[in-house]
């Protein structure tokens, strides 16, 4: 049994998001297809197998003194069966995707069975990336289907990882790490880093963009930034998924994974292979501090869903697709989970038979998203043609045109006493949970450094102790004793 951890620093961000209102944002879906003769208690057993065998999934998180802990589950995990008849496949499939895990009770994972006739089934499983990410997809399914066919869990070989693993080096974010402002994007500009209801492009290219000296993620990234530089933004910024999987990680299911962002200006004249290289150097950069979650080197970095408008996460799968003991079987591996994280979730999983990718988007803040996938995968077509050739021969480089709203700031006064009781007791919380002294009544609380486990232990302790129920949105809102006193007064 996983017993009782620690969340670690990425998914205390996650908890912290749900706790806002993350909708699916973190849930994470596998379609699986089968067709043939299906021996329905064979697949409970094999999923309850799984289970057992990572125990993690049947956990659930516990709060104590504003700390969220992992501890092991007491609910079983149960395999749901749902006949398709008289309702469309793709509402069975939004509604169980979306429905809401209950994260204090668990599991942190279903199953679901849809018999859509006497040969034709499909199993849906939904995890919650507090305990599963893209490795996690390929261990759980390779493991189905051996357990499905009465064979032992397979043997997988040590994840690749990208560059070395190195101690981070002090300092090392002093100097690049900026806030995101707003992408220029077709149709509009994204702004947001937050989640929202979403909706899914799916995109394929069988083209060999391979470049000499550089891995497909490289210039799969690389593309990607010349290309929002061709929508106008000067100075590119990407959110990207990296993998924390060490050695004895490589059979584990379970969230391995840290968001960092990644910093580029492309040059017009620029030849791609040239930028491509350069942006291989600062990617490699970044790998030493893929065990260091942002937020643990940047003071006072504000808790969101997302670190920028857009991210990309790539998966690379070598495995051969799982024999589910002679069914014919087919995954659905970027199966859609109905919602978004920023402005453009970009994912992608190359394999032997090209590359496939799922471009989340919101269609009320980006409602032209379709757009990039097509131009993406026209620009992949052209650079393996034609890798040297400068950005501006590959894409037609448009000049800025983010149009930030820019009104004249109103004049305010400056913030006066505050005259309520309280507000002497709550600074003594914060200082305490801070180590800062003195603190008043209108210091912001990010500049003072905090980040989203000190603001948890804050409310917990002035629950507790003032008995005073502070709305976590009061936090982001209004971050200061006298905004936070004020919220709660008005609630």
């Amino acid at each position: 049994m996983i017993g009782t951890t620690t969340v670690d620093a990425v998914q205390h961000g996650m908890w912290i998001n749900e706790r806002l209102g993350a909708g699916s944002a973190y849930h994470v879906p596998v379609v699986i297809r089968l067709r043939g003769p299906l021996d329905r208690g064979a697949l409970i057993r094999a999923c309850a197998a799984v289970v057992e065998r990572h125990p993690v999934l049947s956990g659930r998180v516990e709060e104590d003194d504003g700390v969220p802990y992992l501890r092991s589950g007491d609910a079983p995990v149960e395999v749901a069966h749902i006949a398709a008849e008289g309702e469309a496949l793709s509402e069975i499939l939004r509604r169980e995707v979306v429905r809401p895990f209950d994260l204090a009770a668990g599991p942190l994972v279903r199953f679901t069975m849809v018999g859509e006739s006497p040969l034709r089934h499909l199993l849906l499983v939904v995890a919650h990336h507090l305990v599963f990410d893209g490795r996690s997809k390929d261990l759980l399914v390779a493991e189905l289907a051996a357990a499905y066919g009465g064979a032992r869990p397979p043997v997988f070989p040590v994840p690749e990882v990208s560059g070395p693993d190195t101690e981070p080096a002090p300092g090392f974010w002093d100097t690049r790490w900026r806030e995101p402002g707003l992408v220029a994007l077709p149709g509009a500009p994204g702004r947001s880093r937050g989640t929202a209801p979403g909706r899914t492009v799916a995109f394929e290219t069988d083209t060999d963009f391979a470049i000499p000296g550089l891995t497909r993620f490289e210039v799969l990234t690389a593309a990607l930034h010349a290309l929002l530089r061709s929508y106008g933004n000067q100075d590119v910024v990407t959110a990207i998924d990296l993998s924390t999987r060490r050695p004895g990680d490589a059979a584990a299911i379970g969230s391995f994974v840290n968001e960092l962002p990644l910093f580029s200006r492309p040059e017009a004249g620029m030849p791609f292979a040239d930028f491509a290289a350069g942006l291989r150097a600062e990617l490699r950069a970044l790998y030493a501090h893929r065990h260091l979650p942002l937020a643990r080197a940047v003071p006072g970095l504000r808790p969101h869903a997302a670190l920028a408008p857009v991210s990309i996460s790539y998966r690379r799968r070598e495995e051969p697709e799982p024999d589910f003991a002679g069914l014919d079987a087919s995954v659905e591996w970027l199966a859609a989970n109905h919602a978004v994280r920023g402005s453009l979730q970009l994912q992608f999983l190359d394999t032997a038979g090209g590359l496939t990718g799922s471009l989340r988007y919101d269609p009320e803040e980006v409602p032209e998203a379709g757009a990039v996938a097509g131009e993406l995968v026209a620009l992949l077509d052209r650079l393996a043609a034609a890798p040297d050739a400068p950005l501006s021969k590959l894409l037609d480089i448009r000049a800025a045109h983010v149009a930030e709203a820019v009104a004249a700031a109103p004049v305010t006064e400056a913030p006066g006493e505050v005259d309520d009781p309280l507000a002497g007791e709550v600074a003594g919380i914060w200082e305490e949970v801070l180590g800062i002294s003195p603190i008043g009544p209108h210091d912001d609380i990010f500049d003072l450094g905090a980040h989203s486990l000190t603001i948890t232990q804050i409310i917990a302790r002035m629950r507790k102790r003032l008995k005073l129920e502070v709305p976590l949105d009061a936090f982001f809102e209004t971050p200061t004793i006298a905004g936070v006193l004020q919220a709660v007064r008005n609630d």
